[in-house]
């Protein structure tokens, strides 16, 4: 369930017998076709779908990220690591504060690492809690999916192309795009980059059939919700 959807007094109650939390974390970057805010609708929404059954609240995404290396394509908005950091430990300074011991913090941006190692920092000055850092795609049983169905698959191709990622009346070339070179790529000015990426599909199909999918994301949703449930440490 999602917290915006309960009151101060309700998370009061709700914290005395399920300590659990979610916080989605995302991106506002360039996806090539897809929407600009990819990372940050997959992260909540993997959240979102994992944890209703449990009845363990979402958090609202984090929305911006650390994306350096997409700064020459419109629209992407890039946080500085000292500023991601300084928002995550605030946020998680606030769930311990409202009784939350148990966090699971949904990736949805591999950039925003930097945030997870920071989480297990935070948690050895507050040792009363447990936070677990979760990059969604490629959790084992995800990514072996995604590799099942294309080796290739990559930024802003296929795998994040969903029902809720498109974009009304823009559609995606109907080709299997090879690898960029990602060694290059992680020397590059954002400049360089754009040159570099193109459209900005790192490689792979640009599109699938939603039933290949839907079963990734089907896997990805268990994968999450197995991590909410535990085990959590003691």
């Amino acid at each position: 369930m999602r917290i915006v959807d309960m009151n101060w007094m309700q998370v009061e109650e709700h914290v005395k017998t399920d300590d659990r939390c979610v916080i989605p974390v995302g991106s506002v970057e360039q996806h090539a076709y897809l929407s600009l805010g990819v990372d940050m609708i997959l992260s909540e929404r993997v959240a979102v779908d994992a944890a209703e059954p449990l009845r363990v609240p979402v958090f609202p995404v984090l929305s911006y990220g650390i994306t350096p290396y997409f700064k020459a394509f419109p629209g992407t908005v890039c946080l500085r690591q000292e500023t991601a950091i300084a928002v995550a430990r605030d946020v998680l300074d606030s769930v311990r504060r409202a009784g939350f011991r148990k966090v699971l913090m949904v990736n949805g941006h591999g950039g925003n690492n930097p945030i997870g190692a920071f989480a297990q920092e935070w948690v050895s000055e507050n040792p009363d809690m447990a936070v677990k850092w979760h990059n969604w795609w490629n959790a084992p049983r995800t990514l072996a999916k995604v590799k099942e169905i294309d080796p290739l698959a990559s930024h802003g191709s296929w795998m994040e192309n969903l029902p809720w990622t498109r974009l009304p009346g823009v559609a995606a070339p109907d080709l299997r795009k090879p690898l960029v070179d990602l060694e290059a790529l992680r020397v590059m000015n954002p400049e360089q980059a754009r040159r570099l990426i193109g459209d900005g599909n790192f490689g792979g199909y640009y599109e699938r059939p939603d039933t290949e999918v839907l079963e990734m994301w089907r896997i990805a949703v268990e994968e999450t919700r197995a991590l909410i449930q535990g085990p959590w440490p003691q």
